[in-house]
């Protein structure tokens, strides 16, 4: 009698490509209908920290419908982009809920950088405009190259204009986009966060900022414009202006996860720039019970580890066991 079979591995190379982040995307959705309607939870992360400035993070959930439950380590190191590092290392177990097997392995760095990417393209696809063409990136790394790879998805992109602290690592993200659209896209490296985002149709914010001073002004953000704001380290650190919030569309995954650990959520709600019933979750866009009506909008992403289930699943989907 033979064995049980070993888990698959999932590497970097397996969660590539437009076909794979369309399958991940729905599925997100799927997920966020079935979080927003209380048919499945996301438990919140462990966090632990250390001296080194860096965080160690463990996450589980289950998507009961599918079958399917996820545990991913991952660690967070705020200093390694200085170091030519990536900011986060990690593993991602997949369980078979039925018999508890471990069925895969993926790389937990690739797997968040394409969940985080979809999730924000999910957003994208739900509130900017259908023709949206102009994308402007803050940060060069490796969850920048993610969003700009979602965001294509799902809209007809023709321009991308970065802005970074880095000059060297800005300059090889603006040949990365040149060379993997085969020309399609036009990048131009601004020097000016404000450069950078006026006037785009939608601003992707992926930087590794841990200060509540905020990077992007709500004076500089184009009436009717979308934004995904992913960055920060902590959960004061702010990317965007929280007095942007007051007159926008506020998209989070899940309000209580957004309440604990979004910045801008957090600063404009203690302002009183906002209230609670302002909050709008992926999952009611997704339902049909909320809708986008025009306005600037904001998706202030955390990060669930329901969403690592649900990406997990999809990448998976087909995958010999």
């Amino acid at each position: 009698m033979s064995g049980p079979a070993s888990p698959v591995f999932l590497t970097a190379e397996d969660m590539t490509g437009t076909e794979r982040l369309l399958r991940v995307i729905d599925t997100l959705a799927d997920a966020f209908a079935d979080l927003s309607a209380g048919r499945t939870s996301s438990p919140p992360r462990t966090v632990v920290p250390h001296r080194g400035g860096g965080e160690l993070l463990a996450a589980a959930s289950v998507w009961e419908r599918h079958g399917v439950g996820t545990v991913k380590i991952t660690t967070l190191t705020p200093g390694n982009p200085d170091r030519g590092l990536p900011l986060v290392h990690g593993v991602v177990a997949v369980t078979d809920l039925a018999t508890g097997r471990i069925t895969a392995l993926l790389d937990g760095a690739e797997l968040t950088a394409v969940r985080t990417g979809a999730v924000a393209a999910l957003a994208t696809r739900l509130c900017a405009p259908e023709d949206a063409a102009d994308l402007a990136v803050l940060g060069a790394g490796v969850q920048a190259r993610a969003l700009v790879r979602a965001v294509s998805a799902v809209r007809p992109l023709r321009t991308v204009r970065v802005f970074s602290r880095t000059p060297e690592r800005t300059e090889r993200f603006a040949r990365w986009v040149r060379e993997t659209s085969g020309g399609a896209l036009r990048v131009t490296v601004c020097d000016t966060v404000r450069e950078a985002v006026t006037d785009a149709a939608v601003i992707c914010t992926t930087t590794s900022t841990d200060v509540p001073e905020p990077l992007v002004e709500a004076g500089w953000v184009a009436p009717g414009a979308h934004l995904n704001v992913i960055g920060g380290t902590h959960e004061d650190a702010l990317e965007v202006d929280p007095a942007l919030l007051a007159d926008a569309l506020v998209v989070v995954e899940e309000r209580a996860a957004a309440h604990a650990e979004a910045g801008e959520v957090r600063a404009a709600l203690a302002a009183g720039l906002i209230g609670p019933e302002a909050l709008c979750e992926l999952g009611e866009l997704v339902g049909g019970t909320a809708a986008a009506d025009g306005r600037t909008s904001v998706f202030r992403g955390v990060g669930l580890a329901i969403e690592d289930t649900a990406a997990a699943a999809a990448l998976c989907a087909g995958t010999a066991r």
